[in-house]
């Protein structure tokens, strides 16, 4: 439900500077400038390699996808929290893609339980807000070094890898849970998308709250068995969001919740009270669908930190730790642009 007339529930301009302050040390830390025994973006990009090596010219995780353009059409709610000026009335160019959390680019949907969504906000005086949300509703784990022991044990050939990972990080075992017992959906427009991590947002009198954004789709939720949606083909979601959007465009409500005093602001594995305020602050709509070879998202890295005038990183340590790891990924990929599209020749594909 949104309410946007409550007042905000606090805005400790000590709190937030602590937040701010703290989001900075996280960077560097995640950086492994502290040490080099600390989790570097080498080390966190090097483990979503399955065994047979990374797939070159794509990126690191989330390699399968696809492209969209569209608009947001802003309905000048989100001015009271925040003075960026994508939240002023109006529509506003977007640039974004859907895609799976997978390192391989020709996995089966059915295979690939998290989806995702990039975007990229583009204002009329040009300040970018890029953001990159999956659909669970919480996170795996709570920080980026357990993220790592994840993707390591994951790909470890010991028996007993994953349960040790587990008991050194209980909180993973309700993402499993959520895994196994959560719905399925026939299309990435019928997804809801969370950013999980929480930003510092400010407005134009200098108010300040810690905040996390979603996207709640407006298509009609078909829920389906895992095995209902195997049975679509293993390239069904790019499929079927292809003919969904040339029949009409799809659309999404942007919606920011603000967090409570006491709320967990550094977990994103913790997610809010469901009374938490939130405000419906415009529309996302796709209108397009483009191949990814040749599409406007391929080469947009879909950085977290990058953001306007009026948003700003909170004590969470992911968003650093991702945009370490998304230049790494986008460096390599870079690179390896030979490799992609790839060609029989690169690949050894029959196909």
């Amino acid at each position: 439900m949104t309410d946007s007339h409550r007042p905000p529930p606090y805005g400790s301009l000590a709190l937030i500077a602590i937040v701010v302050g703290a989001g900075a040390a996280a960077f560097a830390y995640t950086a492994g400038w502290f040490s080099p025994n600390r989790l570097t973006p080498n080390k966190l990009v090097s483990a979503f390699a399955p065994p047979s090596g990374p797939a070159l010219g794509h990126r690191r995780n989330h390699a399968k996808g696809i492209c969209f353009t569209g608009s947001f059409e802003a309905n000048g709610a989100g001015a009271e929290i925040s003075k960026a000026s994508i939240f002023n009335k109006g529509q506003y160019s977007v640039i974004g893609r859907f895609n799976l959390g997978t390192p391989n680019p020709d996995a089966a949907d059915a295979t690939v339980r998290v989806r995702g969504i990039g975007v990229q906000l583009t204002a009329s005086d040009g300040q970018v807000w890029r953001s990159a949300m999956i659909d669970p509703p919480f996170f795996p784990v709570s920080n980026p070094q357990a993220f790592y022991a994840l993707l390591k044990a994951s790909g470890s050939k010991d028996p007993n890898a994953m349960k040790t990972f587990i008991a050194e990080n209980p909180e993973f075992a309700r993402f499993g849970e959520w895994a196994k017992s959560a719905p399925w959906t026939g299309s990435y427009a019928e997804e809801p998308y969370n950013s999980l991590n929480s930003f510092v947002m400010t407005n134009k009198d200098g108010a300040q709250h810690v905040v996390r954004w979603g996207l709640v789709p407006k298509a009609t939720v078909v829920p389906m068995t895992q095995e209902d949606f195997a049975k679509l083909g293993p390239n069904v979601l790019e499929d079927e969001i292809v003919k969904r959007v040339a029949a009409g465009p799809q659309s999404w409500t942007l919606m920011v919740t603000i967090a409570n005093s006491g709320d967990p602001t550094a977990d994103p594995s913790k997610d809010w009270p469901a009374d938490r305020r939130k405000i419906d602050v415009g529309t996302l709509t796709v209108d397009k669908i483009e191949a990814e070879a040749d599409g406007p998202c391929r080469e947009i890295n879909f950085d977290p930190t990058v953001l306007p005038t009026g948003i700003s990183t909170s004590d969470d340590p992911f968003p650093a730790a991702r945009s370490a790891a998304y230049m790494k990924s986008y460096d390599l990929r870079t690179a390896e642009a030979k490799y992609y599209p790839r060609t029989p020749a690169a690949t050894g594909d029959k196909q």
